[in-house]
């Protein structure tokens, strides 16, 4: 016998959510194959056995929020052990019970009744005769994020028909949503048009009550923290992007061809900030305690809207990385990060951080600290502006940048000049060539 437990979830993660149960009590499980996902406040992860056998016992039901090192769940070692009487997985209603042997003779039963004992008699010959491979052979279940569960639900969505589109065809909250509009299309009744002189008889006053998921109380938590025990300010300047724009626009075929990705703006901020954090190293560094530690590499944490809440991958390294491998790595963030495969590895440490409210409209905006960091740069919406420039005005595309800084460690007249000197380098994006 061996217990399944709730793993390492990394730095600072020390509590998790059951999500979905993958196996149900009495299923024979194989080593390695997962039986249960747990949702963290940084990413959702699998947790197979370590030991061929059967599921016996499921300590925690779905919903439950459990600790590293807490047992999920009992496997019986062995394909002899004895299996269990009728049980059902926690958090599902519908699953399917399990036999141990023959019934016993019992009084006649409803057609409807009959069919459903018949149902319940033979649930693994039922999946055999479902399963694709070979008899003997262990089925791999279809397998969902959940996030993509849990928009299946809200929409009456059978995942069984949704093809996946991530790794191992496993399915995303993008496939269900493409899956969404032609059921929805066919599931709903038309709806007969509202009187026009008469209002309704009565409002959809309704409230709904849902639980937080773990992202969202932790994202909710460490902007209360930020506020309270840091002292943050925010500075504000303006950038003219003209000279950006002709570089990308010159070199984006060129560019595009030789690496496989376009070339964007986050990169020419990425390339600068390295450049200012190196000449003002009090916005690369934390406080620890009564001490001031400085961080002599530059992990640049870009933000990413996803799902279930803002997520801060980490470019390791970003002072020693290309135009095309910055480019490249915000790419796989966004992939992941919307198929819900990003790591904890992934999102893990970050000495600065980058946020781009313009991809929203934004148009400013006071981005707010991500503890233990000190610094975080706000890029927004690039707006064709009339700005004056030698004497005459003309029209420029302009971008509001926005410093938000931990004044306990970071003095105006740093932050400032910080700002001034991104404005500096991407206004003359040739200079970030001799400075990398």
């Amino acid at each position: 016998m061996s217990n399944v437990v709730v793993p390492q979830l990394g730095e600072s993660v020390n509590e998790a959510r059951v999500a979905r149960w993958l196996k149900h009590e009495g299923d024979h499980v194989a080593t390695g194959e997962p039986l249960v996902e747990l949702e963290t406040d940084k990413i959702d992860l699998e947790v197979g056995a370590d030991h061929a056998g059967v599921l016996s016992s499921i300590k925690h039901r779905e919903g439950d929020d459990v600790k590293v090192g807490e047992v999920l769940a009992v496997v019986e070692d062995g394909v002899e052990a004895s299996r269990p009487g009728p049980k059902t997985a926690p958090g599902s209603e519908n699953a399917t019970p399990t036999d141990a042997g023959p019934r016993p003779v019992s009084p006649p039963k409803s057609a409807a009744t009959l069919m459903q004992t018949k149902a319940d008699a033979a649930p693994s010959q039922a999946r055999a005769a479902a399963s694709p491979n070979p008899p003997g052979a262990a089925a791999e279940p279809r397998r969902a994020t959940p996030t993509a569960l849990r928009i299946a639900r809200e929409h009456d969505v059978d995942v069984g028909r949704v093809q996946g589109s991530g790794p191992g065809g496993r399915i995303t909250k993008s496939d269900v949503t493409t899956a969404i509009a032609p059921s929805g299309a066919t599931q709903r009744a038309p709806e007969a048009p509202p009187p026009i002189t008469a209002p309704p008889a009565t409002e959809d006053r309704r409230e709904e009550r849902v639980r937080m998921s773990k992202r969202r109380q932790t994202i909710a938590r460490r902007l209360v923290e930020a506020q309270r025990t840091a002292a943050m300010l925010t500075t504000f300047n303006e950038v003219d992007m003209t000279a950006v724009t002709l570089l990308r626009e010159r070199r984006k075929e060129a560019f595009k061809q030789q690496h496989g990705v376009s070339i964007g703006i986050t990169s020419f901020f990425v390339k600068a900030a390295v450049a200012a954090l190196r000449a003002f190293p009090e916005l690369n560094a934390e406080i620890q305690g009564d001490e001031i530690v400085y961080k002599h590499y530059c992990d640049i944490g870009i933000a990413v809207g996803a799902e279930g809440g803002l997520v801060v991958p980490v470019l390791r390294n970003a002072d020693r990385m290309s135009f095309a491998q910055i480019e490249l790595a915000i790419r796989d963030f966004a992939t992941r990060a919307a198929d819900g495969t990003l790591t904890l590895e992934d999102l893990t440490g970050g000495t600065f951080t980058i946020t781009n409210g313009g991809v929203f409209g934004s148009l400013m905006s006071t981005p707010i600290l991500n503890p233990p960091q000190v610094g975080i740069l706000g890029l927004h919406k690039i707006q064709e502006r009339a700005v004056p420039l030698n004497g005459q005005v003309v029209i420029r595309p302009m971008m509001y940048l926005a410093l938000s800084y931990d004044h306990r460690l970071v003095d105006g007249r740093e932050a400032v000049q910080f700002l001034v000197r991104v404005k500096e380098l991407v206004e003359d994006p040739g200079s970030l060539l001799l400075v990398s």
